[in-house]
């Protein structure tokens, strides 16, 4: 069992045979025979190893180290359960952010729409003989053409959007 459990315990701080024997100060070969119940180690040994491995002699004598496992997993559950609960707020902040991106992009297309209608086509009685205006009245009415063809899909979709990315009550 001793010799189970410095095993064990050496590989779970991630410690070679070699590493552990030079914080000892003793050679590769005694944590070996150690390890293989060839041998065991003194009580002014067992308690570097102990300090070493920071585990009590107790353990390392007596109670399996596999055993302490169950508290190692009861560990990484709950810091799964923290990294979980992080991942659904991130994921709730990014909802409410497209939610919002799409209410905003909503009520601005229904302002350029507004504005469209208030201008009402006044480019089409510009003197097209200027070409700065002729450039202008010509990207105006692309522009427009283009907008009122798109606005109902492009606002369906926006629509669509903001009721699926709405909060679901539970």
């Amino acid at each position: 069992m001793l010799n189970e459990n410095i095993k064990v315990s050496r590989k779970s701080k991630g410690l070679s045979q070699d590493e552990l024997a030079i914080k000892l100060n003793v050679v590769r070969q005694t944590v070996s025979k150690w390890e293989r119940g060839l041998s065991v180690p003194d009580s002014e040994m067992l308690i570097s190893l102990s300090e070493i491995l920071e585990i009590p002699v107790s353990t390392l004598l007596g109670e399996n180290i596999e055993e302490a496992r169950a508290d190692d997993l009861e560990v990484i559950s709950r810091k799964l359960e923290v990294i979980n609960l992080q991942l659904a707020q991130k994921k709730e902040i990014n909802r409410k952010l497209l939610h919002m991106f799409m209410i905003l992009s909503c009520i601005g297309l229904v302002l350029v729409v507004l504005i469209l209608l208030a201008i009402n086509s006044s480019y089409l009685n510009w003197d097209y003989s200027n070409p700065e205006l002729a450039v202008a009245g010509v990207l105006i009415h692309g522009f427009e053409w283009i907008f009122i063809r798109a606005f109902p899909f492009i606002l369906i979709g926006l629509i669509v959007g903001i009721i699926s990315t709405r909060k679901k009550s539970r």
